[in-house]
This record gives structure tokens, C-alpha cells and sequence, in this order.
């Protein structure tokens, strides 16, 4: 909050520069890539993908994977639940089960090492299972309903009204959910935003012609050096899982080493089919190239939208699938098919139930769960065991088991060029733009004496420069950064400078604030805990990137105590932004202003002055019922609900001459603004 009686001139100066400072600060911290962060499906559709995939196993499979699952919790039986795939979990979950590592995986570990050091050792990791537990109920309220913009028109005007009426509030629902969870998450996993925004493990890699063949996909994705994607993190770790189920199969191990080597292959397998699960989400097969704005932009409108895609196995039958937070049935079903053919693999790998997809004996297997880093590896790397050479009669082995698998997975979109599916694109990234506002404001009083309160007009043109992070993690954040610079013009005040016929007569020469021009600016950027934290603690992006990141997130996305997290409805969007927005408007800058002030004495002449002031305004509400966003610009309209204050400075008489400075009073008021906001993305 800010105290205008306090703060001088001198000192707004110099905290204007300040402010520039920050800004540039978040600039940078935008171009290092905190905006692009993107999962697949949320936590609860991961576990749900896994828990049909366990159920579905026949009854000789299901045994085994029960008999593995127990020698896993051997010693960790507090942590790791009795049943590998419990369906009747319900929130506040007092342990974790193999179903629930998938979901762990990828989004809140970065290794199948992590996430055996997280779920088994993590103080935080039971919250994050409790909030996903909620998430799910909720999404299960949730009706599945194709956007309004693909919502086709009927001759029944009605009809189309309740339609898009019904697609909206289940939109605004859904965003909402995700938005509680989201802060919940963030709460209890530092780390859960920023963890995937340095590559695209998550994403299937985007095809480069239109005849590339499934063998020069394979090639272009699982190969060293290839950029890391999720069917080459797939094929790294379920070839670890499968490398430790031949140990099994093949070895005399003590009861603690097969215990460990158990747990280790359940853990591998486990973060292998999240990435998997996430081949068959619609935002990240549409293809993840162009810059930050437009791989998430495109990740969530096919997420939402849906993308119909054909199979590697071939064939005439295509299938339309959905993305995160919007998994229908169908979905689950082939997602979980795939992971249970994947499982059924490891499974049989351990017991030598089936010899044609077997990996080969691999003596050389890690007996600890895989290391590769998935969140700080760019491309995939030599794996530490040696692998047979293509030609090798071995390898075919590896080609046949990853095959089964793949094959029914969708074939990805084109990259950039001709047959590449439509871009979308979100709000983040560097923008200029202009702002236009009309507003009504109620006044406590005039700068001397004056008859009461009263009512002013405004108008407000503003040039912005800033920096788009809106929805860091969802349309439910905002994480607008910008610096404005404008004009304004008030209309003289509707109270006098006293109650007297004459004076109420005098219209504008006896206002008590009469009609006046400034010139204004405005600062905008979200905060961490207090006002202007991101500005105090800019510095630190020199010494702790991580550290600032994590603030920075937060901050976009409602920040520590996340009270200022968007609340989305059918009718709009409705935001509490007190201390993300300050406006401060110089008034008589290009000339006094000039009031009445009473006289000195009593029956004399009324006092002429001319004077300068400083208001402070701070948005309080707002409400959005209207955006449009194309590929490079967004407009809006926008209600603002905001108080000012007006602080009064270099007061001079001007008649009669040599009469005293009268003291002017702050003037307090209470608003509503319209503004019209449009911006380009360069």
C-alpha cells in the first residue's frame, strides 16, 4: 500500500527508476524461458492411465506385478501402499502407490533416481498426492465440451446461446480447478513450474516431411544427440527397466539385492510411461516448435480443442484425442492400452514368458534407478551400458519390443513448412501497445475548502511497453508486466469551492477542483509476498537464477498467499489486483493549475492559486468479460474497480498578491474505470 502523504518527490524519482530497472530484470528473466513450462496430462489422468493399464493385465500377469510390488516395499512399506494400483484412493492419501509414480514422473522428478528419492524421502510429495486426489474430483464435475469457437451455428438462436453458454462455464470451471490446484502444487513442490521449462522432453518430436517412414522417425528420436522428446525418454528408460528385469531373470541375487533391483525396475518403468502417457496428449502432438509463446499457445488450444491423428501401425481408422485437464474415457483407454502393453513387456521380460520381444541379458545393468536428467539434458545421450550395433542379430530384439509398443502411438505433426497444423499462440513475450480508458470517480473533497464531495471525469490515452506472462501454469494467472507512459484530462468536479449560489453557478471557475490535464504513467508487474518485491529483489537474478525464477512464477501466478489468482466465470474473468498496478498522474507539469482558495481573513477577497499535484491510483478489481488474441496481437476490454489519492505541491497565490499559501488538502476518491487494452507481440 502506498501513503501519499509520505512520499515525496524526490523519492517518487528516484523509485520510478527503480521500477525501469526491475523491468528490465524480468525481461531477462522471461528471455532465460521461465513462460515454458507446459506438462501433459495432469497428475490424477496419469495415475488413472496407470491404474486401468495394471487392471487390465490377465490374471498370471496381475499376480506377478502384485509379487514384484511386494518385494519393492520390503522396508518401505509406510511409504509405498499395499496395492500397486488402488482405484478406491481418495484424498489425503496416506502413502503412494506404483500407479501414482507415473504421475510423480517427468512433472514433479527429473530421473527415475529422483523420483525414488522423492517419493520415498520427500516430506512434500503426500501433498502433492492429496491435491492431485482433489484435482481429480473436480475434474470429474466437469463435463468435456468442445470451445466456442468450434461451436457450429444452428437457425435456433437459443439454442447456440445455451450452447456456448454451457461450453464457457465448463471452460471457466475447469480453469478454476486447475488454478486451486496449481497454487496447491506450487505450495508443496517448489519446484513443480520451472521443472520442465528448459526442453521438450514432454513433447513428440514434430516430423520433417510428410512420407518420413516409422524406421526414420525411430531414427530421428531415439538416437544420441537427438533433441530429447518423449518417445526417446520413453525408449531410454523402459530399455533400463527391461536391462534390470533380465538381471532378474537370469541372476542369483540375495533377497536385498532383488528387492532393490525390483524397486529400481518398477521406478524405471514407471517414469517411462510418463512419457508415454504423454504421446497421447493432443497438445503435445501437434508439434512443439517456433518460439515460447507459440508452443504453449498451440500445447493448450489442441489440449482443449482436440486433434484427430492416425497411428504408426497404419491403417484407415484415425482418432481424435484430447489434452490435459480434458481426458475422456476414450482417452484413457488408449492411452492405458499402451501402458499396459509396455508393462506386459516388463513383466514377461522378468519371468521369460515370451522370448520375441526379451531384451537380451544385460550383466552390465545399473542395479539403481537411471539418472538421466530429463529436465537438464537438451538431447538424448549415450546410454552407460553398451547397446548391440543396428546390424547386430541383438538388436533386433530391441527393435521388436520397442515396436509393439510404438506402433499404436499417434504419428506427430509436421514441423514448419507446408501441412503443419495452425499455430496458436498465448500471451507471453515482449509487447508494445496502446490503452484507452474512460472513468468516473468519486472525490472526499477540493484541495481548500469545498462543499463536500463530488464527482469527477476522466479520460486516459496510454503508449505501453511490457512483457506478456500471462498463465504461467494457466489461464488463471497473470503475470502482466508493463510501463506506460500518457495523457489525461479530468472534467472539473461537480462540488464547489463553497456552498453558496454563486459559487455553484460558477461552473467550472468555481469548481472545486476545476478541469485539468496531466501527464501519466503506470507500472504493472505481479508480486511474491509484498508490493515491489520482484523490484527488491531483482539483484538476485545475478547470484540465484533458480531462486528468482521460482519467485517470478509464483508472483504470475497469484503469489505466496495466491489471493490474486484470476477467478474465471461464464460471464468473464474477475481479478483481485491490489499492488500489481500503480498509476501516477502529474498535474500542472505544462503549466499551474489554478483553484480558489477562501480568503485569509474573513471578508476578504477570494484567493487565487496555482498549484501542482500528484495522484496515485491503484486498481483494486477487475473484470474482463471480453479478449480476443490472433497470432500476433490481443485485445480486451477491461473493468476496473480503483481508488486514488491526490496529494497537493507547490502551491503559489496569485491574487492578491502577498496574501498567505493556504494549505491544500489531499483529496481521496473512489472509481470506475473502462479501458480498452490492446497489445502487439512482436
Amino acid at each position: 500500500m502506498y501513503a501519499a502523504e509520505a512520499i515525496q518527490y524526490e523519492l517518487l524519482t528516484t523509485s520510478l527508476a527503480s521500477i525501469r530497472v526491475g523491468f528490465a530484470w524480468l525481461l531477462a528473466l522471461a528471455a532465460w524461458g521461465v513462460t515454458s513450462t507446459a506438462f501433459a496430462w495432469v497428475y490424477p489422468e496419469h495415475r488413472d492411465i496407470s491404474i486401468v493399464a495394471v487392471d487390465g493385465l490377465d490374471l498370471e500377469r496381475r499376480a506377478q506385478f502384485d509379487r514384484l510390488w511386494d518385494e519393492a516395499r520390503v522396508a518401505r512399506e509406510t511409504r509405498l501402499c499395499e496395492q500397486g494400483a488402488d482405484a478406491k484412493q481418495g484424498v489425503t492419501p496416506p502413502c503412494i502407490d506404483w500407479a501414482a509414480l507415473s504421475a510423480i514422473a517427468g512433472d514433479h522428478s527429473c530421473s527415475s533416481q529422483d523420483l525414488t528419492a522423492v517419493v520415498l524421502g520427500s516430506d512434500w510429495v503426500l501433498s502433492v498426492a492429496d491435491v492431485a486426489a482433489q484435482l481429480k474430483i473436480d475434474l470429474s464435475r466437469i463435463d468435456v465440451l468442445p470451445p466456442t469457437s468450434q461451436i457450429s451455428g444452428t437457425k435456433d438462436v437459443i439454442t447456440d446461446f445455451q450452447r456456448h453458454v454451457q461450453s464457457e462455464k465448463a471452460r471457466a470451471a475447469r480453469i478454476n480447478a486447475l488454478r486451486a490446484a496449481d497454487i496447491r502444487l506450487q505450495r508443496a513442490d517448489r519446484q513443480y513450474a520451472t521443472r520442465a521449462s528448459s526442453n521438450h522432453a514432454h513433447f513428440l518430436l514434430a516430423r520433417p516431411r510428410a512420407d518420413t517412414s516409422p524406421q526414420e522417425y525411430a531414427g530421428l528420436t531415439l538416437k544420441p544427440g537427438s533433441d530429447i522428446n518423449a518417445m526417446g525418454v520413453y525408449a531410454w528408460y523402459h530399455l533400463s527397466a527391461m536391462q534390470k528385469a533380465t538381471r532378474l531373470a537370469n541372476e542369483k541375487l540375495t533377497k536385498q539385492e532383488r528387492e532393490a533391483m525390483t524397486r529400481a525396475m518398477l521406478f524405471d518403468e514407471a517414469f517411462a510411461l510418463h512419457f508415454l502417457e504423454d504421446m497421447f496428449a493432443a497438445g503435445h502432438i501437434a508439434g512443439t516448435w517456433g518460439d515460447t509463446s507459440q508452443r504453449k499457445g498451440t500445447h493448450d488450444f489442441y489440449n482443449e480443442a482436440g486433434i484427430e491423428v492416425f497411428p504408426w501401425k497404419g491403417g484407415n481408422r484415425s482418432m481424435v484425442l484430447m489434452g490435459d485437464a480434458h481426458m475422456r474415457p476414450e482417452d484413457l483407454e488408449r492411452a492405458s492400452a499402451a501402458a499396459r502393453a509396455s508393462l506386459e513387456q516388463l513383466l514377461d521380460s522378468v519371468s521369460g514368458r515370451s522370448q520375441a520381444a526379451n531384451v537380451p541379458y544385460t550383466p552390465a545393468a545399473s542395479a539403481q534407478p537411471d539418472a538421466f536428467d530429463v529436465c537438464k539434458n537438451s538431447t538424448l545421450v549415450p546410454r552407460p551400458e553398451p547397446l548391440p550395433a543396428v546390424t547386430d542379430p541383438y538388436w533386433r530384439a530391441y527393435a521388436v519390443a520397442l515396436g509393439e509398443v510404438l506402433q499404436p502411438t499417434p504419428i506427430p505433426s509436421l514441423g514448419p513448412g507446408l501441412g503443419a497444423m495452425p499455430r496458436s499462440r498465448s500471451e507471453v513475450g515482449p509487447f508494445i501497445g496502446l490503452a484507452g480508458a474512460i472513468d468516473g470517480r468519486w472525490i472526499s473533497r477540493g484541495f481548500s475548502a469545498s462543499d463536500g464531495g463530488g464527482l469527477i471525469g476522466g479520460v486516459e490515452l496510454d503508449g505501453r511497453v511490457g512483457l506478456g506472462l500471462d498463465g504461467v501454469m494457466g489461464d488463471a494467472g497473470d503475470g502482466l508486466a508493463f510501463l506506460s507512459l500518457g495523457f489525461r484530462a479530468d472534467s472539473a468536479s461537480t462540488n464547489s469551492v463553497s456552498n453558496t449560489a454563486r459559487a455553484q453557478a460558477g461552473g467550472n471557475l468555481t469548481a472545486a477542483i476545476p478541469a485539468r490535464t496531466g501527464l501519466t504513467t503506470r507500472v504493472r508487474m505481479p508480486f511474491y509476498l509484498v508490493p515491489g518485491d520482484l523490484l527488491l529483489f531483482s539483484p538476485l537474478y545475478l547470484f540465484s537464477r533458480e531462486r528468482y525464477q521460482d519467485m517470478a512464477v509464483v508472483a504470475a501466478n497469484g503469489g505466496l498467499i495466491p489471493w490474486q489468482s484470476g477467478l474465471a466465470t461464464k460471464i468473464g474473468r474477475f481479478q483481485f489486483v491490489l499492488g500489481r498496478e500503480l498509476g501516477i498522474t502529474f498535474y500542472g507539469l505544462g503549466g499551474n493549475d489554478r483553484i480558489l482558495a477562501p480568503s485569509a481573513t474573513p471578508g476578504g477577497p477570494v484567493r487565487v492559486v496555482d498549484y501542482q499535484s500528484i495522484m496515485f491510483d491503484l486498481p483494486i478489481l477487475e473484470y474482463r468479460p471480453f479478449r480476443s488474441f490472433s497470432s500476433d496481437q490481443s485485445s480486451s476490454v477491461i473493468f476496473q474497480l480503483f481508488t486514488g489519492i491526490d496529494v497537493p505541491r507547490s502551491a503559489k497565490v496569485v491574487s492578491p498578491v502577498g496574501a498567505p499559501t493556504p494549505s491544500l488538502h489531499t483529496v481521496f476518491s473512489l472509481g470506475v474505470r473502462l479501458m480498452f487494452d490492446w497489445r502487439y507481440y512482436p
